[in-house]
């Protein structure tokens, strides 16, 4: 980090693109400006390991020589989406009863991107959860990571268990208490 940090700054932006196997990617200030640099690391400290494209975000940077970075994540919102079902599993589902499920703390078993899905495990049980990608991306995130903890919606459909919503884990924890 750098030494000097008066010159950070909180700014409100869009993910321009995020890859979490090269590890950054690039938030664009809604006011303008150069391009500022989101490292995985900073996002880990948020509690996530990947953030959708498209994404607003409020971020605390600083002016580096080699120019300007993200800090620390103060909020993530995902994306903008019409309330249609992400999958046609949940077309027959009550949007609002989906809403309403509870928020499971989970860990992720596997997730591979290129095949569109992966599995998790909710805390305290066995049984598998399917964790589709265009979830995640409903969610505002773009990858998973095994061990990654979330918290999930997660009902039984026609897959078994199956999440219809993920966020970081803390949401989870806050839920409880």
């Amino acid at each position: 980090m750098a030494e000097d940090l008066s010159s950070m700054h909180q700014v409100c932006g869009q993910v321009k693109w995020f890859d979490p196997a090269k590890g950054y990617g690039f938030v664009v200030s809604e006011t303008g400006g150069p391009d500022i640099l989101l490292h995985v690391n900073v996002l880990r400290n948020f509690g996530q390991s990947s953030v959708a494209d498209g994404a607003e975000i409020v971020i605390l940077t600083h002016n580096t020589d080699r120019g300007v970075q993200a800090v620390e994540v103060v909020s993530i919102v995902a994306p903008e989406r019409d309330d249609t079902p992400v999958l046609a599993d949940f077309a027959e589902l009550d949007l609002d009863a989906l809403r309403s499920e509870p928020l499971e703390a989970a860990r992720i078993k596997w997730f591979d991107k290129g095949k569109g899905f992966g599995f998790a495990n909710v805390f305290g049980s066995n049984d598998d959860v399917f964790v589709h990608v265009e979830v995640l991306r409903q969610s505002g995130l773009a990858d998973l990571q095994p061990g990654e903890a979330l918290a999930m919606r997660v009902i039984d459909g026609n897959r078994g268990r199956m999440a219809v919503e993920v966020q970081a884990w803390e949401c989870a924890v806050l839920a409880e208490s």
